[in-house]
């Protein structure tokens, strides 16, 4: 899979669909910091889905994935030991709630930036996630309308890589 940032797409398995990125366009992964709001260049590899078990999606059949729950969330903090990690709310470090009203992370694809092992401040919760209505720029990730998302999710595989250039 590949997001185009010039042409602002992602082509995978032969198609091409728009996408969105951070509001703070793109960085090196070298230079990505936490707060930026930018999209790392690089190739990612897809780590695990997410997904919300109330809505009805097909999970992938060679990626791993789990149900979220209304108290996961993923450290956003520098100063959290679990910082870029899934975490539970409540706690005292910041985190995003995974769970959501808007349906932007009723998918989401965790991507492998920062997390081997994670620094903290180098960036975290690079996902692949749907868009919002208003198809607002991201915090980082890399969004697509969720009907592309969810018709993507079943043919997505451990050892694929999202590349971003």
């Amino acid at each position: 899979m590949i997001v185009d940032t010039d042409a602002l797409t992602l082509s995978a398995f032969g198609e091409v669909w728009p996408c969105v990125i951070g509001r703070g366009g793109v960085v090196t992964a070298a230079t990505k910091r936490e707060g930026d709001g930018a999209t790392p260049l690089g190739d990612w590899p897809l780590r695990i889905a997410l997904l919300r078990p109330d809505r009805s999606l097909t999970p992938p059949r060679a990626l791993p994935w789990r149900w979220i729950r209304p108290a996961d969330g993923w450290s956003d903090d520098p100063a959290d030991p679990a910082y870029n990690r899934p975490v539970v709310h409540p706690r005292r470090f910041s985190a995003e709630h995974l769970w959501r009203d808007d349906a932007v992370y009723d998918v989401v694809v965790v991507l492998g930036h920062n997390d081997a092992p994670p620094v903290p401040g180098l960036g975290s919760a690079i996902f692949l996630h749907a868009t919002r209505p208003d198809r607002r720029p991201t915090e980082g990730c890399v969004a697509v309308d969720a009907p592309v998302l969810a018709a993507l999710l079943p043919r997505l595989a451990t050892g694929m890589t999202l590349t971003i250039r």
